[in-house]
């Protein structure tokens, strides 16, 4: 019922188990080709999905998420099981991925590509620690642009994303999962560097038009070109692409050092 959920599940190698996906779903497979074949069903959307088709699969597991809440609930007073993944920190994903190879019988599975990920973690804050960064760039991550700006929160998986690629989120301090701030904020806070997905949110995130917002001249972040556009469908799904989700931010944040 998540597309995190569903690249967990195909990473841990059950995959060939899985009978239902969201209309999001687009890794690791083309899912509307699928569909269209007759080989997999869509049971909707992210935050809608179908009860009634997700029932008619009869399926043994339900994976889902606090978006799919009320439909969850109507599905376990059913009798079906549903366990709900909602991870806040870098851990709690890969936690989530035990939990799924538990519920699943992929244990091993699942325990080799937890050790693997956090191998590849190691890797990069090792490669930042080495390099004995004096000042770790503040950044901005922008998840909704409009009459107020929503970004991340600590209690948030993309916050934990930042802390482990060497960088300090500006909103560390809010408690929300995703609060909204105010553009005089964000000029205040002044962020090195500001990250936008390239998809999700508005859909119109653009350099261009981050530049032009008032006051936005005076951002470090504006003025020195260091406004990275981030792959949206990656970096907002917390799943077993988190490595490379830290290789990414690290990257835009010490580009000379992850070139």
């Amino acid at each position: 019922m998540a597309p995190s959920n569903t690249q967990i599940l195909f990473a841990i190698g059950v995959g060939n188990k899985v009978v239902g996906v969201t209309s999001y779903d687009q890794h690791p497979y083309n899912f509307t080709a699928w569909a269209a074949a007759g080989n997999m069903t869509i049971i909707g959307g992210f935050s809608t999905p179908n009860k009634e088709v997700i029932a008619s699969l009869n399926p043994d597991l339900i994976v889902g998420a606090p978006i799919n809440d009320v439909p969850i609930a109507a599905l376990r007073s059913s009798g079906y099981k549903v366990i709900v993944l909602n991870p806040t920190s870098v851990v709690g994903v890969l936690k989530d991925i035990s939990m799924v190879g538990t519920a699943t019988g992929a244990d091993d599975n699942a325990t080799a590509l937890v050790n693997s990920i956090n191998s590849q973690i190691n890797g990069i804050t090792a490669k930042i620690a080495a390099a004995n960064v004096t000042a770790k760039p503040t950044v901005y991550y922008e998840v909704w642009a409009g009459t107020s700006y929503m970004t991340v929160g600590q209690p948030n998986f993309i916050s934990d994303v930042i802390t482990k690629a060497g960088g300090v989120n500006i909103f560390a301090t809010e408690t929300q999962q995703w609060p909204s701030v105010s553009s005089e904020t964000i000029v205040q806070k002044n962020p090195d560097v500001i990250l936008i997905p390239s998809s999700m949110g508005s859909g119109v995130f653009n350099v261009t038009a981050i530049k032009a917002r008032p006051g936005w001249n005076m951002i470090n972040a504006v003025k020195n070109n260091r406004i990275v556009v981030m792959d949206g469908d990656l970096f907002q799904e917390a799943g077993p692409r988190i490595g490379e989700q830290i290789a990414a931010t690290a990257k835009a944040l010490y580009p000379d050092l992850f070139n």
